[in-house]
């Protein structure tokens, strides 16, 4: 049994204040349904609380009308409520199919042209931030895409509580917050504890691929993955960018720069 769990782990405070991202002229516009959703997302009601450093911390930020229209309309169809039991992925997505977890989409461009390239898996989208909430709802509807799902929650919390060990094909974690200052490096979200709670939620075979921009935190998702007895690298070290992953305009830009971007991908042994 692995032990190496955040859920194990004495509880500790929470390391950051919520705060809502949309301005207050905006939220007054949306239904007090909407905006409960949107208070609630910094930490799980009923859930056991904080057991582990927050890989993000919440700031007043600009949302557009549009994405909050999008929240308001669409969370209710496309979004999956957090709680403390485990999901069903076919009563969720209304067929069985292979589960891939994302977390941390951003914007959602690239979880958008995955799940429009891959039909036949599902894909599990979890992100805290209220714009990229909206952004990514607004390109389910504009592209019609069946096999998306979103839960806006902390996402330590969502794979401790609501994914059943063993069942993810894959999972996703593109590009998240290096927080590059060193001091700042236990925010990161690819510590030991959450890789193998990851682990122990991915089926035999399956697999888990993170990118990064950073290469320090490169070093740092190599070793970690590389120490987790649960996976085995697919590569030689880093692994070259597979299709399926397109490269975003961010992305691209900084290739051009000369800017180096890291990709690992690991399988789940059995």
């Amino acid at each position: 049994m692995n032990t190496n769990n955040p859920a194990d782990k004495p509880a500790t405070p929470p390391v950051n204040t919520p705060d809502t991202t949309a301005d207050s002229a905006a939220q007054a516009s949306v239904s007090p349904e909407t905006q409960a959703a949107l208070a609630s997302t910094a930490h799980a009601p009923n859930s056991p609380g904080a057991t582990h450093i927050r890989s993000f911390v919440h700031r007043r930020g600009h949302i557009t009308q549009g994405q909050l229209a999008a929240l308001e309309r669409l969370m209710g169809q496309w979004s999956i409520p957090y709680a403390a039991r485990r999901l069903d992925p076919a009563a969720a997505f209304g067929r069985q199919a292979p589960t891939v977890l994302e977390i941390g989409f951003g914007m959602g461009e690239t979880t958008e042209k995955i799940a429009l390239a891959r039909p036949d898996d599902n894909f599990l989208g979890v992100e805290v931030f209220n714009a990229g909430v909206g952004s990514l709802l607004r390109r389910i509807e504009d592209s019609n895409i069946p096999n998306l799902r979103i839960i806006q929650h902390d996402a330590v919390e969502v794979v401790r509580d609501m994914i059943a060990p063993d069942s993810l094909a894959g999972v996703h974690v593109y590009f998240p917050d290096p927080w590059p200052k060193k001091r700042h490096h236990k925010r990161r979200l690819l510590q030991p504890a959450f890789v193998s709670l990851l682990a122990s939620r991915i089926a035999p075979g399956g697999y888990i691929h993170c990118a990064t921009d950073w290469e320090d935190y490169a070093v740092q998702m190599l070793e970690v993955l590389s120490g987790e007895p649960l996976l085995a690298n697919t590569a030689d070290g880093y692994a070259p960018r597979p299709d399926y992953r397109p490269l975003t305009k961010f992305e691209t830009r900084g290739l051009r720069l000369g800017h180096g971007v890291w990709d690992l991908i690991f399988k789940r042994v059995a």
